[in-house]
């Protein structure tokens, strides 16, 4: 496992170089971009600091799986990469756009043009269709609505034939890959997942994840995943160990045993 600070940039199994915010052309192959950013929260017993100067590029087209003890900062790392919080110091950078020049509306904009969000907890409402519910977002921004485009954002999830089920029909597994359609059916430059497979069953959890991997090989559209499991990280290109709010390792191509064996030295 290599360790922080992260090398200058180079070519990647993928060939993309790491990018640079600071107008290296390079910087176009990258989709999210973290460039010393801090993010500090206070408490009763003082500034609690979740991010102390984290610098990455998540390059186009690759799946990043980010791992690390219970209080790390991976979450918050996801939260402000994806713009759902704003970091104390630094920028962060999506598609090409620093989002720190962002008022909250253009910010909310932002998001739902490029950026898709798939969570532990499948946020599906009951009431509505697995149709309807992939389409949400999009009436909500009030975008027009292809019938069309909604049941292919379910067919890329394999579930075109329960476009008609409600969410109290379909198993665990089937929610949670409606709500990857969802977060796919505008097709966002990035997909952001914290622990998707953290409620699933073994085989579900399987499916979930060979999805996401898909629609990077297949669509070479961007993923970015939190997670605590090795396996689930195996399925990434890359995995970015986070400890105290730093980044202190990386490891591409690794197999679960590997990035179990990183996590256990993390953990001691």
């Amino acid at each position: 496992m290599t360790t922080a600070p992260l090398p200058p940039p180079a070519p990647t199994p993928h060939g993309v170089p790491h990018g640079d915010p600071h107008g290296d052309p390079r910087y176009a192959e990258v989709a999210v971009a973290l460039d010393g950013v801090t993010r500090t929260y206070r408490s009763r017993g003082g500034d609690v600091a979740a991010l102390r100067g984290v610098t990455h590029a998540f390059r186009r087209g690759t799946f990043t799986a980010v791992m690390g003890p219970s209080g790390s900062g991976k979450s918050t790392l996801l939260q402000v990469a994806a713009g759902l919080d704003r970091p104390t110091r630094g920028r962060v950078t999506v598609a090409g756009t620093a989002l720190d020049g962002l008022d909250e509306t253009a910010l909310t904009r932002l998001r739902r043009s490029t950026m898709g969000f798939v969570f532990q907890a499948y946020n599906l409402l009951d009431a509505l269709t697995a149709h309807d519910n992939v389409a949400l977002p999009a009436r909500l921004a009030g975008l027009p609505v292809r019938r069309e485009a909604v049941l292919a954002a379910l067919e890329r999830v394999g579930l075109r034939d329960v476009a008609r089920r409600r969410p109290p029909e379909l198993s665990g597994g089937q929610q949670q890959r409606v709500a990857i359609a969802r977060a796919l059916h505008a097709r966002p430059a990035v997909l952001f997942a914290d622990e998707p497979t953290g409620a699933l069953d073994r085989a579900s959890g399987r499916a979930v994840l060979e999805l996401m991997r898909g629609v990077v090989d297949d669509e070479a559209q961007t993923v970015v995943m939190v997670t605590h499991d090795p396996l689930a990280a195996s399925y990434a290109d890359e995995v970015l160990f986070l400890g105290d709010g730093l980044v202190v390792g990386r490891l591409q191509g690794a197999d679960a045993t590997r990035i179990a064996a990183a996590m256990s030295e993390l953990e001691r």
